[in-house]
């Protein structure tokens, strides 16, 4: 990763690497350090959080069949393309 300070749209790209702790301290530092200052990628951070805490509450038989298709064909789309 770049050695500067972060931007929204890094931020954005590694969200994920941040959430599951995957990040080294150096960029972890970074990535706190940008949030400290923006209330747009602070909120985002947030909702993504929330959105792992409530689909992993969510079993399958709970997802509708039609939209248990329709992610089933968007992943097979998102990994054949």
């Amino acid at each position: 990763m770049s050695v500067g300070e972060l931007t929204c749209k890094e931020v954005v790209e590694i969200v994920s690497d941040y959430l599951e702790g995957a990040l080294s301290a150096k960029d972890r530092a970074r990535f706190d350090r940008h949030l400290s200052g923006c209330d747009g990628c602070t909120n985002y951070v947030e909702q993504m959080r929330e959105t792992i805490r409530l689909t992993g509450m969510l079993t399958e038989e709970q997802v509708p069949v039609a939209q248990r298709e329709r992610l089933r064909r968007a992943f097979r789309d998102w990994k054949t393309g």
